[in-house]
């Protein structure tokens, strides 16, 4: 009976500890995690099963590994805030599956991405026709976004927290010294301070970061 009551009693501590940590880890669907953050949700998940399955273990060496895989989140959450490469290494960044209507199948490969998945993605938002679709890109999250040709189109950002992209540029057909040029004209000269910034109807749009 004291077992029992004991596995009741650490059940419901474990389950606002662990509620109180995902709090404080951020605010994301499930779909959305990355493979970072569902490696830390999981392990936390396991330190609590071990810790309601032993009723005689000390519940400080549950807390001790759930606040160390806290603070390494909280770490790695600000790191990828301040650093796209880190970003990039950590969630990946989304893949070109279909362009201008016809399947990357070099990229469906690498990303082991079958037909029928992209299909059933493609039908769940009412799309019949790979052939009506301007670009598919596979997020780090599993989702598609897709852009059809005849609606809003999709915009390659140039800069994102100071980095340059220069895949995006290629794919415009621009180079990384027509973009620092026409920086230069807006009297920008140092890229670094860059937000974000794109090419959208032959004009540059700017963001500035407004810390560094």
């Amino acid at each position: 009976m004291n077992d029992t009551l004991i596995i009741i009693l650490r059940t419901i501590a474990l389950y606002w500890i662990i509620l109180a940590i995902l709090r404080i880890m951020g605010k994301r669907e499930v779909g959305e995690l990355s493979i970072f953050d569902l490696v830390v949700f999981l392990l936390i998940a396991e330190v609590g099963s071990v810790a309601i399955d032993n009723p005689d273990s000390n519940l400080w060496h549950a807390f001790l590994p759930m606040g160390i895989l806290l603070i390494i989140q909280l770490i790695a959450s600000y790191t990828s805030l301040k650093s796209k490469k880190f970003r990039d290494m950590m969630e990946g960044h989304p893949s070109i599956i279909i362009k201008d209507g016809v399947i990357v199948e070099k990229e469906m490969r690498k990303q082991r991405y079958n037909l029928d998945d992209l299909l059933q993605q493609l039908r769940e938002q009412q799309i019949g026709s790979i052939r009506s679709v301007s670009y598919a890109f596979l997020e780090p999250s599993g989702n598609l976004s897709v852009f059809k040709k005849k609606e809003e189109q999709f915009i390659f950002p140039l800069i994102i927290d100071g980095d340059i992209q220069m895949d995006h540029l290629i794919r415009i057909g621009k180079s990384k010294e027509w973009l620092l040029e026409e920086l230069n004209k807006k009297m920008l000269y140092d890229h670094k301070k860059v937000f974000y910034c794109s090419y959208e109807e032959e004009e540059l749009y700017i963001q500035l970061k407004t810390s560094f």
